[in-house]
């Protein structure tokens, strides 16, 4: 019996930080071995920002390494670079003739994307959701594994798919969320101003690649108040949010200790922090000690990228072929 195909990414923007990891690639680490599983980082996606061309490359690779460091194995799910599949940006072409000017301006991510950088409004941001598409369609993907933020772009692959099969004959199957544990879809900044950010509120993020002291210093400047007035008072979210990180990096008898300490009024929010500060290095530094040995390695990252874009051109050749017989070009 074939496997369930999944696809994800994550763009080559900025250090993956604990969003990244809750948010995206615990979920991946739980599906390698029950799905076939395509795992890329989105470099095509990262151009609508213009980085510096010499910083790509130690972008990918930095990625390519903390995915492995986090627990992705190359020899059980398919790990490439979004630019080593030609077949990806062919396949965006097409979707774009079925995609509505109207529908990509009404997307929010859009919409912010122009109200934080009005002078880089570039057709690339316009039709993100449409390259997004191009990556989870050409491998004919069933499960997609997004935060809550890029719903509305899964639906609108959905939407797309939709589309080529209502014009050209039924080829594409219907790609839908996945969520191994809603709880850790949304990790909170530390500041309790939105969610945690490759290049946003960076003082308030623990990112992957955090030395010892500076996560200690961050998890100890977090959001507090003056503690619950009544017993089982309900949580401010950003206090709910160190829970939550204490939940996912700590002993269960810690966090217990601390919720009922929260709940009958006595929680010390000073001892929680130096407590989850401690959890929380001895979480990331083993992902950020791996990572760094990976990165001090380009031949086996360019292994590691080379294999990867060998099988994923196998499933988007495939694929590809086929969607170009639907359309009519196929002259030989």
């Amino acid at each position: 019996m074939s496997k369930e195909i999944v696809v994800s990414g994550i763009r080559s923007t900025g250090n993956l930080h604990l969003g990244n990891y809750f948010g995206a690639m615990q979920h991946y680490l739980k599906m390698q071995d029950a799905h076939q599983c395509y795992f890329f980082v989105a470099d095509y996606h990262s151009l609508t920002t213009h980085p510096d061309p010499k910083d790509l490359k130690t972008n990918v690779f930095r990625v390519v390494a903390e995915y492995i460091a986090s627990g992705l194995d190359p020899e059980k799910a398919v790990l490439y670079a979004q630019s080593d599949v030609p077949e990806i940006p062919e396949l965006y072409l097409m979707l774009n003739m079925l995609a509505y000017m109207g529908e990509l301006e009404k997307v929010p991510t859009f919409k912010e994307k122009v109200r934080l950088n009005p002078d880089n409004v570039n057709a690339g941001l316009l039709t993100y959701p449409v390259l997004m598409a191009a990556d989870i369609l050409i491998h004919r993907a069933v499960k997609v594994p997004v935060g809550k933020d890029q719903e509305q772009h899964l639906e609108m692959a959905r939407n797309f798919a939709q589309r080529f099969n209502s014009r050209y004959g039924f080829y594409f199957p219907e790609p839908h969320v996945y969520r191994s544990n809603e709880e850790t879809v949304k990790i909170m900044s530390l500041d309790g101003l939105g969610k945690m950010s490759k290049s946003e509120n960076i003082n308030a993020t623990i990112y992957l690649n955090d030395d010892d002291d500076i996560i200690r210093k961050k998890i100890m400047k977090a959001k507090t108040d003056q503690g619950p007035q009544e017993t089982n008072a309900i949580m401010p979210d950003y206090i709910q949010n160190l829970f939550l990180l204490l939940k996912l990096t700590s002993k269960s008898e810690t966090y217990e200790h601390f919720l009922n300490a929260y709940n009958n009024c006595t929680v010390r929010y000073g001892d929680l922090k130096k407590q989850l500060a401690e959890d929380m290095v001895g979480f990331i530094s083993p992902i950020r000690n791996k990572a760094n040995d990976l990165q001090r390695d380009d031949s086996s990252i360019r292994k590691i990228l080379k294999k990867g874009a060998e099988k994923a051109r196998e499933s988007a050749s495939i694929t590809i072929d086929g969607a170009r017989k639907l359309i009519g070009i196929n002259y030989y």
